[in-house]
């Protein structure tokens, strides 16, 4: 008899600061080597300030890299320009990676959302990780940014799931409240959190212990 998959839940994770950790000070020096802009980590650098419409896929990354240097920038220094960008953002989070691949073994269902421009998404499309999640929804493919409610709006049709059976991990307050106006069972994670305890009360019966502790601050956004 045929699994009936419409009442499973689904577990949706964030990428950066949740899968990914912050980069690191020497990350932020090779992209400033690079493009030679100071600062580039300070929010109000063209870094940030840009850097919602390319997760959007409104800028090329010639367009983007342009923009952040204030000067043009070609298709070989932008390439370039691009694998550092994606580098400082690969450093894994590695108890989080304990936590997916054991979701992972006991067989339940995986789905991945992140703000993330599409060379960055292009780069990471042949790592290990990717391939835990069932589905991989970014923003530069859907033209869709966190916290649009549209974004939640298309993946929980996509899932063919009710909100409430969608437990999803983000380190953006802004995202975790939109989705928690769907109905979506959301949860901060924080530099403090323990994943596990964080997802026991949506594994019921897994051995999880149960979540009591708040997660700690945000860290510096990325591809959220």
């Amino acid at each position: 008899m045929a699994r009936d998959d419409s009442s499973r839940r689904w577990f949706l994770f964030d990428y950066g600061n949740v899968i990914s950790t912050a980069p690191t000070p020497s990350d932020w020096e090779a992209l400033t080597e690079a493009t030679g802009v100071p600062d580039l980590a300070a929010p109000t650098s063209g870094y940030w300030q840009h850097r919602h419409a390319f997760d959007a896929g409104a800028f090329t990354s010639g367009e983007y890299w342009s923009l952040v240097c204030a000067r043009p920038t070609g298709p070989v220094r932008s390439a370039w320009l691009d694998v550092l960008d994606g580098n400082q953002w690969s450093h894994l989070n590695l108890e989080t990676l304990d936590v997916l691949e054991d979701l992972d073994a006991r067989g339940e269902r995986l789905a991945l959302l992140s703000n993330m421009p599409a060379p960055m998404v292009s780069q990471f499309a042949s790592a290990p990780w990717a391939h835990l999640f069932r589905h991989r929804f970014f923003s530069s493919s859907l033209r869709l940014v966190k916290p649009s409610t549209a974004v939640f709006d298309h993946v929980l049709t996509e899932l063919a799931v009710e909100p409430g059976l969608v437990t999803f991990i983000d380190d953006s307050p802004a995202n975790i409240a939109a989705a928690r106006a769907l109905g979506i069972d959301a949860r901060l994670f924080g530099p403090t959190s323990d994943l596990s305890r964080l997802l026991a009360p949506a594994a019921p019966g897994t051995g999880l212990q149960d979540a009591a502790q708040a997660p700690g601050p945000a860290v510096s956004r990325g591809p959220e």
